[in-house]
């Protein structure tokens, strides 16, 4: 009798959702159902829960058992889905593209939507009729595949900014309004021209707070 092929199941979290620069990267871990432990003892978890050093050592041992994707969504796009009130749906879309792309029979989803059901089924409209999709909020605490996968989206995200900093050659802090070095860096940015990055989310709010107490001519000279 012919060995029954390994069934694949795939986890996917996202990292940078609320940045104020750089992109929100969609991370993705697929591997066989019969080694979903490995990840586990690999030490996967919520990427919140691991220091920098500690996630680089976990996603190098993710990558040596599990295949892993990641898709970056650029802040120019998200400012227009923001822009229409449609993020969720980016998100969802872009989950439901990633899974589509490994074709498993079940995909674990950390949900970016209050409703997680709904984010799940807006995930299945794209993955598929053959993936049977699990949404939950927190699910990078409660299943190791999307821990796996919320390792890849922050470190792969991490390395973005690295290297948005490198090109900038200046630091711009992690690339969230709650961190005073990139709140030093952007202001300091839209206070220097009125041309709008392509780093920046321009529909964030701290952006609109910043472009508005300026002078009009550079606020004119703004451009979303």
């Amino acid at each position: 009798m012919a060995a029954r092929a390994p069934r694949t199941v795939v986890g996917v979290d996202e990292a940078g959702r609320g940045a104020w620069i750089g992109p929100l990267v969609v991370g993705a871990v697929a591997i066989a159902e019969e080694h979903l432990e490995k990840l586990r003892d690999a030490g996967a978890r919520d990427s919140k829960e691991l220091s920098p050093t500690r996630r680089e050592e976990v996603y190098a041992r993710i990558g040596a058992i599990a295949t892993t994707r990641s898709i970056e969504l650029l802040p120019a796009e998200i400012d227009r889905h923001v822009d229409r009130g449609r993020l969720n749906d980016l998100e969802a879309r872009t989950f439901g593209a990633i899974v589509r792309e490994f074709s498993p029979a079940r995909a674990w989803v950390d949900a970016c939507d209050v409703d997680p059901r709904r984010f799940g089924r807006r995930v299945s409209a794209v993955a598929g009729p053959d993936v049977r999709v699990v949404s939950r909020h927190h699910a990078d605490r409660t299943f190791p595949v999307v821990g796996a996968a919320s390792i890849v989206a922050k470190v792969r995200r991490d390395r973005a900014i690295a290297s948005l900093a490198a090109s900038l050659g200046c630091d711009v802090g992690s690339g969230y309004p709650s961190d005073p070095r990139t709140v030093k860096f952007v202001t300091a940015h839209l206070r220097s021209g009125p041309m709008r990055p392509s780093w920046l989310r321009a529909s964030w709010a701290p952006t609109q707070r910043i472009i508005h107490a300026l002078p009009t001519r550079t606020l004119d000279g703004f451009d979303r």
